[in-house]
């Protein structure tokens, strides 16, 4: 059995930033990191692509929020808040390599002795092919609500976020989340 770690709560931001919307889940999870004071504690990563490697997380918390895209045929920015037992069920969302791969680790893990409740948090993309670091002006514009749909899933878990004095904006997480560090000589 996995030990279960000093946070109970933790939050994954799932994507590829180098396919536009596609990286939404990361800047999700910087943007609520950067902005927000949370009591008790939780954890949040930035997951890129982890696939397989998510079942060391679904095992070790209690709560794990996935906060990613889902290829469900809506409108580009309708946010959806989806427990594991539903996402299982649903094989349309399974378009994207890293879905078929939360899916599958949700799948392995109900089946063994201990998994941590399991939402994905996601918003329905308007374009995850373009090769570009950056969301489109629709998902720029929807992306409030993927964050309210976070903060009200952790205040139904009693965690409470508090914003911080200094506040960022979405496009400063993106420029600040891409800008390249240049290492000293």
């Amino acid at each position: 059995m996995i030990k279960m770690k000093e946070n109970d709560t933790i939050i994954i931001g799932i994507g590829n930033i180098l396919f536009k919307d596609e990286g939404v889940g990361i800047y999700a999870a910087k943007y609520l990191e950067e902005n927000y004071d949370f009591s008790p504690n939780i954890d949040i990563i930035d997951g890129g692509t982890l696939g397989f490697k998510l079942m060391t997380y679904y095992q070790s918390y209690k709560k794990v929020i996935i906060l990613d895209t889902v290829s469900i045929k809506d409108e580009a920015g309708s946010v959806y808040n989806l427990p594991a037992d539903a996402l299982m069920g649903l094989g349309s969302y399974r378009q994207t390599a890293h879905e078929v791969e939360v899916v599958e680790m949700l799948e392995i893990c109900s089946m063994l002795n201990s998994m941590a409740e399991v939402n994905v948090i996601g918003i329905v993309p308007k374009d995850i092919e373009s090769v570009d670091i950056d969301l489109t002006y629709t998902i720029k514009e929807k992306f409030d609500n993927l964050v309210k749909a976070t903060l009200k899933e952790l205040q139904n878990s009693g965690i409470s976020a508090k914003p911080k004095k200094l506040f960022k904006t979405l496009d400063e997480i993106i420029r600040e989340y891409n800008s390249p560090t240049v290492a000293s000589i």
